[in-house]
C-alpha cells in the first residue's frame, strides 16, 4: 500500500512527456540517440533543501525575491571586508569565526524551477519540511548533537571533516547546494553517466540498465535508466556514515536501506530540471519530493584539494585532548 501512494505521488508531481521541456524545445542528443546532459551545470542559489519560516508557500514573487537577494549581497559584502590585523584576540569561548566572502559562492539569486521561484526545493510535502517520524527526528537529532559535541577520535568526526565526501549532501543523492563548489561536470556514455563533484571531488558512476550490487558504498549504488527522455536513477546500499548529512539549516538524514530516486530532463539549453524522492520507511513518515533546477555554467571544475595540507582535524582533536587534560569536557564549560 505504501509503495502503491509513493507511486502515485509522484507521477502526480512528476510532468508528463508533453511539459518535460520548455515549450517548443528541442532536446540536443548524443550520437547514440539520447538527450545530451553532458557539461558544467551549478546549482548554487539563496533557495534552501526545506522551506524557511519567512515565506508561507512554495513560490516567491519577483519583488520578494529582488528584496532578499538585495539583503544578501549587501551582508556579503560586509563580511568580504579585510580582516583587521590589529584587532585583540576574542574572548574566552567565543567563535573565533571562518571563511570570510571572499572564500564563499553560496550563489546570488534564488531558483528559478519550471519558470516559478522557489523558496525551498522541496514541494511535497507541501510545506517544504522534510516528514520525519517521531522516532526519526529523535534519532536525527540524537546522532547530530553527538557529532557536535563528540572528539573521541576521527571516526566520530563528520566525514566531510575526514576528506571522505563533501559537506552536506553536495555529492548526494540527493544533489544539494552549500556555501560553495556548487558545481558538477556530467559526462555520458552509452553504458554509463558520471558526475564529477566538485566539493571533495567525488565522482559517481551511474551504471546503465544494470542491477544493483549488494555492497554499501560512499553516495550509494546508482543504477540508471531512460524514460523518454528523462534520465531515472534509483540509489540504494548508502554507506552508513553518510546518513548524517550536515550542512547548517539544511542538514538531514538518509539511511543505508533509504532509497533516493533522480530525474533529469533538459528544460532548455542552459538548465536541466532536477527532480529528486526520498523514501525511508525507518526515518520518514512518508516520502518526500523535490524540484531544482542545474543551471549551465562557462566555468570549469576545479580540484577541491581537501587532505593536502589539512591541519583541521589534528587540531580539533588536539585541542579536545587539551580540554580533557585541563577539565574542560562539556560545551559549557568551554565558554567559562
Amino acid at each position: 500500500m505504501r509503495t502503491t501512494m509513493f507511486a502515485l505521488a509522484l507521477a502526480a508531481l512528476t510532468p508528463g512527456a508533453a511539459f518535460a521541456q520548455a515549450a517548443g524545445y528541442e532536446v540536443p542528443r548524443t550520437i547514440w540517440g539520447t538527450p545530451d546532459l553532458g557539461g558544467y551545470w551549478t546549482n548554487g542559489s539563496l533557495t534552501s533543501l526545506e522551506r524557511s519560516p519567512q515565506f508561507s508557500g512554495l513560490v516567491i514573487s519577483e519583488a520578494e525575491a529582488a528584496r532578499i537577494e538585495g539583503q544578501r549581497a549587501a551582508f556579503s559584502q560586509a563580511q568580504d571586508r579585510p580582516s583587521d590585523p590589529n584587532a585583540p584576540a576574542p574572548p574566552r569561548g567565543q567563535d573565533v569565526g571562518g571563511y570570510n566572502a571572499f572564500w564563499t559562492d553560496p550563489g546570488t539569486r534564488f531558483g528559478t524551477v519550471k519558470g516559478e521561484i522557489r523558496s525551498s526545493w522541496i514541494v511535497e510535502p507541501a510545506n517544504g519540511r522534510i516528514p520525519y517520524t517521531p522516532e526519526g527526528r529523535k534519532k536525527f537529532e540524537s546522532e547530530l548533537a553527538k557529532r557536535r559535541t563528540t572528539f573521541d577520535g576521527p571516526e566520530m568526526r563528520p566525514t566531510a571533516e575526514r576528506c571522505l565526501v563533501g559537506f552536506g549532501s553536495t555529492g548526494g543523492p540527493p544533489m544539494i547546494n552549500v556555501l560553495y563548489n556548487n558545481h558538477y561536470q556530467i559526462v555520458q556514455g552509452p553504458d554509463s553517466v558520471m558526475i564529477l563533484v566538485e566539493m571533495n571531488h567525488d565522482a559517481r558512476i551511474i551504471r546503465m540498465e544494470s542491477e544493483h550490487q549488494p555492497l554499501s558504498r560512499w553516495l550509494g549504488d546508482s543504477v540508471g535508466r531512460w524514460e523518454g527522455d528523462t534520465l531515472v536513477v534509483e540509489t540504494t546500499n548508502f554507506h552508513p556514515d553518510e546518513a548524517l548529512r550536515p550542512y547548517f539549516s539544511a542538514t538531514f538524514w538518509v539511511s543505508p536501506d533509504a532509497k533516493v530516486t533522480e530525474r533529469f530532463t533538459r528544460w532548455s539549453d542552459d538548465q536541466i530540471l532536477y527532480e529528486f524522492s526520498v523514501d525511508d520507511p525507518k526515518m520518514l513518515e512518508r516520502p518526500w519530493h523535490a524540484e531544482m533546477s542545474l543551471n549551465r555554467s562557462d566555468e570549469q571544475v576545479f580540484e577541491y584539494a581537501c587532505h593536502e595540507g589539512n591541519y583541521s582535524l589534528p587540531g580539533i582533536l588536539a585541542g579536545a585532548r587539551k580540554d580533557e587534560r585541563e577539565g574542560r569536557t562539556t560545551v559549557a564549560d568551554l565558554t567559562e
